[in-house]
């Protein structure tokens, strides 16, 4: 599976003291700062769907990328990236948009017309501009459907359909990337298409949409694009979740796919909770036992590693990459041991 531009409500009011700017943008923050503070619950099912492994994502697991952005937005949010009508009035709370997943800020230039926002299966005619990803939309106005279509494996795919799903019809907004330093990113949603949320969605449609995201996650596999399978993996899994438990038997393969695609993006504690998942339902699932064990190594836990493994060639004593990689760890720990004695000898000698 996986109208020309609608005319805006009004110009902005750019009267608006300085003061009066900060003061607003600091009330906004504070009360960011407040939520982010507050204490987390542990992983659930989905936490391994919120790490995207594009590099606009990757570069944003860094805990100060939001904090930079908002100082960015802080110290350029007087200049303007157009006409004088179209300056922003003075930031409110609702002027600005944190992503949930921290991989971008939204600025809002010109509000939008309504409270409806694109669903799964909008068609949305946009405009983006300033990509700082090598490639970007085709040029001028585009038409994008929510959920469908090869664009959204794109590396700025995924960026814009999170932006869309917050957007409202005749919206302009500037996107914060931690890390670019070039202009921001604008994005226009002109017009969109009725779609529908995935509650909305039968039983039988989420699982057909599943299969299809799927099928196109293993032929990017196979290709070697382990980004583009990691996020149709990541798609299909979002679509099953909302099924009541146990769900069907596909989250199974599907948690197990993810978990390859995150060792080799270099994500090993995603890849050991995707595993944990697979697990859960089939304790003994030699994939997953292999690959949590080949995740321990990488995290250093090295007992919890040799169990894994163990465990594999209990079950399948002539599974060669597991012998190789069991024999790697026991490596690894005598050179651990072999610098744990040395520190000894060192500070008792």
């Amino acid at each position: 599976m996986e109208t020309p531009p609608v005319s805006t409500t009004g110009e902005k009011d750019t009267s608006q003291p300085q003061q009066q700017w900060e003061k607003n943008l600091r009330e906004n923050l504070d009360s960011v700062t407040q939520i982010r503070q507050q204490p987390r619950d542990p992983p659930t099912e989905t936490l391994e769907l919120g790490v995207n492994p594009d590099p606009a994502s990757q570069i944003l697991e860094n805990t100060q990328g939001t904090e930079k952005l908002v100082a960015e937005l802080e110290g350029d949010s007087h200049k303007s990236h157009g006409s004088t009508s179209q300056m922003p009035e003075a930031l409110q709370a609702s002027d600005l948009w944190y992503c949930p997943d921290g991989s971008f800020v939204k600025k809002i230039i010109i509000r939008g017309h309504g409270l409806d926002k694109p669903k799964l299966g909008s068609c949305c005619r946009v405009q983006a501009l300033g990509f700082p990803f090598g490639s970007g939309p085709p040029e001028g106005w585009t038409e994008l459907t929510m959920g469908v279509g090869p664009w959204r494996e794109e590396t700025w795919g995924e960026l814009i359909e999170k932006c869309l799903e917050s957007m409202c019809q005749g919206e302009e907004a500037e996107l914060q990337l931690p890390g670019h330093s070039g202009p921001p990113v604008r994005l226009t949603l002109a017009s969109f298409t009725q779609g529908r949320d995935s509650w909305e969605l039968e039983t039988s449609e989420k699982e057909a949409l599943a299969r299809e995201e799927r099928a196109r996650g293993t032929e990017l596999f196979r290709a070697g694009n382990t980004e583009g399978a990691a996020r149709c993996y990541g798609r299909a899994l979002r679509l099953l979740l909302t099924l009541p438990p146990p769900g069907p038997p596909e989250r199974t393969v599907l948690h197990a796919n993810l978990a390859a695609c995150q060792l080799l993006l270099g994500q090993p504690q995603l890849a050991a909770q995707s595993c944990d998942r697979v697990l859960e339902r089939e304790p003994g699932h030699l994939k997953a036992l292999y690959r949590r064990g080949v995740a321990q190594a990488a995290l250093g836990n090295l007992e919890k590693a040799t169990a894994d493994l163990k465990k594999v060639l209990a079950i399948d004593p002539k599974n060669r990459a597991a012998q190789e990689e069991l024999g790697k760890v026991v490596i690894q720990g005598k050179k651990q041991d072999a610098g744990l004695a040395q520190g000894l000898r060192k500070m008792f000698g």
